[in-house]
């Protein structure tokens, strides 16, 4: 069995890149591996964490409603997101990476985000990039 592997943010477009790495993980009889990656520090206090840990609880629900087989992986060891989300697609032998995408303004455009930008350029396998509806 594969793997799909899903970047995940609490915010739309980590939604959206969970709903359409459910998708895929179906049609592929995959597992799904989602990853929120924190860099830590001062930023990643008590306070963040308890709300990481409600929306996580949120998550594994709608995970539990796919019937996939999947894991939740959260993350806050120092590095970038994009190093995590390549290390455990290598290490899971991952056939397809999912990462969602904010809108952008036309300006915007011309720069991807740097996370974003390395996982499409460093990924061990093909990368579905999935925008907000």
């Amino acid at each position: 069995m594969g793997a799909v592997v899903v970047g995940y943010v609490p915010k739309p477009e980590g939604e959206a890149a969970v709903t359409q790495g459910i998708a895929e993980a179906k049609l592929r009889d995959a597992k799904l591996i989602v990853v929120n990656s924190h860099r830590g520090g001062r930023e990643f206090d008590d306070a963040a964490s308890a709300r990481s840990a409600k929306t996580l609880g949120a998550l594994e629900q709608k995970l539990k409603e796919s019937g996939l087989e999947y894991d939740v992986r959260q993350l806050v060891r120092g590095f970038e997101p994009a190093e995590d989300l390549i290390g455990i697609a290598e290490d899971s032998g991952a056939e397809l990476i999912v990462i969602g995408l904010r809108r952008r303004t036309p300006v915007g455009k011309l720069i991807l985000g740097s996370n974003a930008q390395r996982i499409l350029l460093d990924a061990p396998c093909p990368v579905l990039a999935v925008k907000v509806d």
